[in-house]
């Protein structure tokens, strides 16, 4: 094929890209990183984002926990784990106060990740939490107790913890940004997503200065990027003017591969690991463990 062509000049640059990340060593956090991944706009690609850099990060020997607190459960589906109503979940965590150690389930396809599932049950837990006591720092709690029975039952300790939230400011994602020390903002390059931006930075400086002092919003990832259309190369050089310490060099295309991936209830890095998106998850997993 001749190398002037638009095709192989796309594959020659893959090509390059999964040499420099294959059998790559990610360097182990020097305690356990809790991220929110969150955005009230929907459809950003928050599950995925979730799911992927989760799964990249674990198949690289790191250990990892994702917990699904959105009502959909599509970070349950996406890792293959058991989600229906009789399952024990993370809503009886926050509203039950059952041990995370007694809901967490590990995924089938990736070593190393396991996944705390959300189940319908959750769509309630909103008006639930409202009467109860501490009703913001449940999870954080829940997650301390955990990390306590790891190191009692000699479990190594976690390195990254995921929390999925669902794309609105209730009472589950003020749970996740309390419990978290970092948050993930996965910005889909459209316009609207730079207004939904600025609404939730606000939020977040809310919870801030009200319940979690030690939150940052540590990395943005541009999702669905399209490098054919202008639109979206305006959004990507707009964020990262605004951000230039928080986005990652990594960028997420549009991809069908990705889009695919759930409904086989697995993540792009096991549905098709040599795939642009998966490539692109790899790379920015490598970039926040490096970080």
């Amino acid at each position: 094929m001749d190398d002037s062509s638009p095709i192989a000049r796309e594959l020659a640059h893959e090509t390059k890209r999964r040499e420099r990340l294959i059998g790559r060593e990610l360097p182990k956090p020097d305690k356990t990183r809790v991220f929110t991944v969150s955005n009230q706009k929907g459809g950003v690609g928050k599950t995925t984002t979730t799911v992927n850099i989760a799964a990249a990060l674990a198949a690289a020997g790191l250990k990892v926990l994702v917990i699904d607190i959105d009502p959909q459960g599509n970070a349950s589906t996406a890792l293959g784990v058991e989600h229906h109503a009789d399952v024990d979940s993370i809503y009886d965590v926050l509203i039950n106060d059952f041990p995370l150690a007694d809901v967490v389930a590990p995924c089938p396809d990736i070593s190393n990740l396991i996944c705390a599932p959300a189940t319908i049950h959750l769509a309630g837990a909103e008006i639930e939490l409202v009467s109860l006591v501490a009703r913001e720092q449940r999870l954080r709690r829940a997650i301390d107790v955990y990390a306590k029975t790891r190191a009692k039952n000699g479990e190594e300790r976690l390195d990254y913890i995921f929390i999925d939230c669902p794309p609105s400011l209730g009472l589950l994602t003020v749970n996740a940004f309390c419990a978290a020390g970092e948050v993930l903002i996965p910005i889909q390059c459209e316009y609207y997503a730079l207004e939904g931006l600025s609404q939730l930075l606000k939020n977040i400086e809310m919870i801030q200065k009200h319940l979690n002092a030690d939150l940052v919003v540590s990395t943005i990832l541009l999702t669905m990027y399209d490098g054919r259309t202008n639109l979206a190369a305006q959004v990507a050089a707009e964020v990262r003017q605004h951000f230039p310490d928080q986005v990652l060099g990594a960028v997420v295309p549009r991809s069908v591969r990705i889009s695919e991936a759930p409904s086989y209830q697995q993540t792009v890095m096991t549905y098709d690991p040599s795939s642009s998106g998966a490539l692109s998850y790899l790379e920015a997993a490598a970039e926040i463990a490096e970080r």
